[in-house]
């Protein structure tokens, strides 16, 4: 690690006014991406702002038909939250499902938001159910907020504060696990909500990416059958030693089926 300077911040305004001074300063939540970063030499910001534990970021409540959980939330916390559970139990089944027991209680969801790896597995949940991003100036849609490999809409000096989910009428998720990191190879988000069916896909692709023949197919039911003849294009999938783009299109329908699956109640 290069030589860089800590501050503590103590509260979200004040992170936000020193990242404006400091523009190469980064934040530190759980550090989960940012710490391995710095130990590898491929970033060197001036200044580690750490925004862990801060009062505002902590939070998870369910109120006018949305679920509200704070970016300094961790997984672990998302995962069993009695309130997470109640409201959109896939969720905290995906929580639940990310990385190891080290990740899941170190992590937070805003910092997995922001980071916008190509396969996590809370961009799925956050476009999947058509969420909103609310950050230190403005409110951002998640179709809207992600915009490809480790990209976002995030402007400089941006903090994620809160990411609020509506709440669906069923959901589920679906991943095939990379034996070693937890990251999803492919993984699928189906969400029933009120403006119709909406499928995202992470793992697969560049960056996470909605399914939109197969939420015209399911539109008319869901059905694990609707989908065989839902296209899905191959060509831009992610190819490499873990997995080529044939095997993991292949992937992302057999996780669908299988989050219809759980939408049904079955096993």
């Amino acid at each position: 690690m290069y030589a860089l300077n800590y501050v503590k911040a103590k509260s979200v305004q004040e992170a936000a006014e020193f990242l404006a001074a400091n523009p190469e300063a980064k934040l530190l939540a759980g550090g989960m991406t940012l710490l391995p970063t710095l130990k590898q030499r491929l970033a060197r910001p001036t200044h580690l702002v750490d925004i862990a534990g801060l009062p505002e970021l902590r939070r998870i409540e369910a109120k006018g038909g949305r679920l509200v959980v704070g970016a300094g939330m961790k997984h672990h916390e998302v995962a069993t939250s009695a309130v997470v559970k109640k409201a959109i139990p896939a969720l905290a089944g995906l929580a639940g499902e990310i990385g190891d027991p080290q990740v899941r209680n170190q992590g937070t969801i805003g910092g997995s938001v922001a980071n916008n790896d190509p396969a996590a597995d809370y961009p799925a949940a956050v476009l999947g159910l058509g969420a909103t991003v609310v950050t230190t100036k403005r409110e951002i849609a998640a179709d809207d907020y992600f915009q490809g490999l480790f990209t976002t809409a995030l402007g400089e000096g941006e903090i994620v504060v809160r990411v609020e989910f509506p709440l669906p009428k069923k959901a589920a998720y679906c991943k095939f696990h990379h034996p070693a990191s937890g990251y999803a190879v492919a993984g699928v988000f189906i969400a029933q909500t009120a403006g119709g069916v909406r499928v995202a896909v992470t793992g697969a692709g560049p960056g996470v990416f909605r399914w939109s023949a197969a939420e015209a197919a399911l539109a008319k039911g869901l059905k694990p059958a609707a989908l065989e003849s839902a296209k899905l294009d191959a060509s831009g999938l992610n190819s490499d030693i873990h997995a080529d783009r044939e095997y993991r299109a292949n992937l992302v329908r057999v996780m669908a089926k299988r989050a219809l699956a759980k939408l049904s109640g079955k096993k």
